[in-house]
């Protein structure tokens, strides 16, 4: 039986909290960073130190096993989350001499130039509880009276109509810290944690107890919709009524905002740049795409063009061929990476790998169990497992696998074939991956080129196996702003909403079934 563990997690200044591992150290840093997550409710991306008996100084995480029971851990967030500006961001954040010590430490992710390119972006999804702020003075001695009323005697409290307001107006601009357009079961989940937080509040005559404050709470949002609108902020000005008629290819009924989980959606731009001025900016960034030992440059414009580029996907949704003529930086493994965790603030590869590994085995028993054409079709791509057990290989059967048991083909998404062969099919594929195997090669043998395919151009290759090769394009459907394809779409919401943990509380019946099994 594991041996229960307890660690000290320094999460900032004068800021630590005691986590308990009734299961022991965990195998893997990953495992542990989403725990911390989840009992420290810590939210973003960040890195984690421990402290070294031997130097007696805090030093870079990578494996669990430097880790002892009683031990130290320090939660590095990253240089952009550390600006208290950006909204949404959590209290928790560092000392400036402590944000100054983690660019000393770790040279590998130095501070940007331009603190201000990324100001405007949200750090955090939609929280799992949702924050009910402090209210003003008058409106919180109210409730701390009616609370106390409510807990002596059991009296509800009807707040006049002037504290109501406040008191939603507030909310409403909780909210959109995290979303402009929160959906029917977030606006849940609002209302569900002002009631618990002041029971006073809460409805005699509903079910839940919050379903009048829910309704209102939606008009007062769309009421604070219109005040930004007016205020110029970008992704609501984007579907004001003058810019749909003027933009004849939108529907008047078809909104931009995020769809699949996005964070980051369509943002404004960095503070004293204007259209002008980041045009400038990526004409720069083109020449210096081409120089050598230029990728700190490189990544620095691409962060801080961030708001441009998507403001060009979302509302001119160009041809891909043409956005890569534009943004060629964009087409490489890293800054795919980097631009999916502007968008959603969730690590692409490192978390689509971790979570695929970790449902593998119970997917192969799932797998096992299935029947008819299907299990035959399976079984078959298992057996290219059976000769070649090296991981690359393990994940790719595992996708194709899975792609079969959704009643979807693989071969839609993943074309093979030899060196010596030319495939006229991937030219015409509107969005997939290209595997190309050497004439002759053994099964334990690499592959010589995986690449991917959109819209008949081939964006991105020497992406070594089929897994990468499909982390790498699911960043790309967001990065590109890229619908999933209709022949494949549970596929990608399984991608999405099993693997990714994106949006996971709407899911279709196929998804539904699938993760029922893999939680039995």
């Amino acid at each position: 039986m594991a041996t229960s563990a307890v660690l000290c997690i320094i999460l900032g200044e004068n800021d630590s909290a005691k986590v308990t591992l009734p299961l022991g150290i965990p195998s893997s840093v990953e495992e542990l960073q989403s725990e911390i997550k989840r009992q420290c409710e810590v939210f973003g991306d960040f890195r984690l130190q421990y402290k070294d008996l031997d130097f007696d100084e805090f030093i870079n995480l990578t494996s669990t096993s430097d880790i002892q029971n009683k031990g130290k851990i320090k939660v590095i967030y990253p240089p952009s989350a550390l600006s208290t500006s950006s909204p949404g961001f959590s209290a928790r954040t560092s000392s400036q001499d402590e944000i100054n010590s983690i660019s000393s430490v770790d040279t590998d992710l130095p501070l940007s130039s331009d603190s201000s390119s990324t100001s405007s972006l949200r750090s955090e999804p939609w929280p799992n509880a949702f924050p009910v702020p402090e209210f003003v003075y008058d409106v919180e001695i109210q409730l701390q009276r009616a609370n106390s009323d409510f807990q002596s005697n059991g009296t509800l409290f009807s707040p006049n109509p002037r504290m109501k307001s406040d008191i939603l107006e507030t909310l409403a601009s909780q909210i959109v810290k995290y979303k402009a357009y929160p959906s029917s079961a977030e606006f849940d989940s609002v209302a569900e944690a002002l009631v618990k937080k002041h029971p006073c509040l809460r409805e005699q005559g509903s079910v839940t107890g919050f379903y009048g404050w829910k309704i209102s709470l939606k008009f007062k949002m769309g009421n604070y919709r219109t005040k930004l609108r007016n205020i110029g902020c970008s992704e609501l000005t984007v579907n004001s009524l003058k810019r749909q008629q003027d933009d004849q290819r939108t529907s008047r009924n078809q909104v931009k905002k995020p769809k699949r989980a996005e964070v980051n959606y369509y943002p404004d731009y960095p503070t004293g740049q204007t259209k002008r001025s980041l045009e400038e900016e990526r004409l720069a960034l083109l020449s210096e795409v081409h120089k050598n030992n230029n990728q700190q440059v490189v990544e620095d414009k691409m962060e801080r063009t961030f708001a441009y580029r998507r403001h060009e996907v979302i509302e001119d949704k160009p041809f891909i061929a043409e956005f890569k003529r534009r943004w060629p930086a964009l087409f490489s493994e890293r800054e795919v990476e980097a631009e999916f965790a502007r968008i959603t603030t969730v690590p692409l590869r490192s978390k689509f790998m971790q979570q695929l590994d970790h449902h593998s085995s119970k997917l192969l028993r799932i797998f096992q169990k299935k029947g008819g054409a299907a299990g035959q079709k399976i079984r078959n791509i298992m057996a290219e497992y059976d000769k070649n057990d090296a991981i690359e290989t393990r994940r790719a059967c595992v996708i194709k696998a899975l792609i079969v048991y959704l009643n979807e083909d693989p071969e839609s998404l993943i074309r093979e074939y030899l060196d010596v062969e030319t495939d006229q099919s991937v030219d015409q594929m509107v969005l997939g991956i290209f595997a190309i195997k050497k004439e002759g090669a053994e099964p334990t043998d690499s592959l010589a080129d995986v690449g991917i395919v959109i819209e008949g151009v081939e964006v991105l290759n020497d992406l070594q196996n089929i897994a990468n090769a499909l982390a790498i394009l699911f960043g790309l459907t967001y990065a590109l702003d890229l619908s999933y394809p209709k022949n494949l779409r549970c596929t990608f919401e399984v991608l999405q909403k099993i693997l990714m943990e994106m949006d996971v509380r709407h899911l279709s019946s196929k998804a539904q079934v699938l993760k029922n099994k893999l939680f039995e």
